[in-house]
């Protein structure tokens, strides 16, 4: 079965998209980037140290948890400390879905990687397909001001950080569209299955 990347912009539904894939075939490998982040920040050793060097040790708690929102605030507001915590993060979770889809090459099983960057750090080239998880961009700010405690100036600028969705759009092999409810996601969902199983 083939490596499926899927990727999209924040609060574009690749989360609920992946949820719908796992119900749909339940056997397949999901790889999520953002877990693979937070694991490597509060487990690695070698990480936290660097990060602990990068942002001062005050960036981690006393019991050792590292201030997710702090971190967030500063690489937000700082380009050059945002490429310091891709440099330590980015090069650790590419390897390690990487040697994951390698190893699952010859299964039977699909294999998902859940990648919000994918494009940005040149991911695309390890998959076999590339889905993006696309909605408007009205849609999109709505999405993110109701889970987040932003406000609508400090969301506009986290969505303009990233790479245009138009771009990654473009760039897809599939694009699913996440307008509406979660029903119509599924539905997608279900046909981008059927498609990659009979090819």
């Amino acid at each position: 079965m083939p490596a499926i990347g899927i990727t999209g912009g924040i609060s574009t539904g690749k989360t609920t998209f992946c949820e719908c894939l796992r119900e749909i075939v339940p056997a397949a490998t999901f790889f999520n980037a953002d877990q693979a982040a937070r694991d490597l920040a509060e487990h690695d050793p070698e990480v936290r140290d660097l990060i602990a060097r990068e942002f001062g040790p005050a960036i981690y708690s006393e019991n050792g948890d590292l201030n997710r929102a702090q971190i967030r605030s500063i690489v937000f507001a700082d380009a050059e400390k945002k490429r310091a915590l891709e440099q330590i993060l980015h090069p650790r979770i590419r390897r390690q879905w990487s040697l994951e889809a390698e190893s699952r090459r010859n299964s039977t099983d699909f294999f998902f990687a859940d990648i919000p960057l994918l494009y940005e750090t040149g991911g695309e080239t390890l998959c076999d397909c590339v889905v993006v998880v696309a909605c408007s961009s009205s849609v999109q700010l709505e999405r993110l001001l109701a889970r987040t405690k932003l406000d609508r100036a400090a969301a506009e600028k986290m969505i303009h950080a990233q790479m245009p969705l138009t771009e990654k759009i473009r760039r897809a092999d599939h694009v699913v569209w996440n307008n509406d409810g979660r029903g119509v996601l599924a539905a997608q969902a279900g046909l981008l299955v059927q498609y990659w199983q009979q090819g």
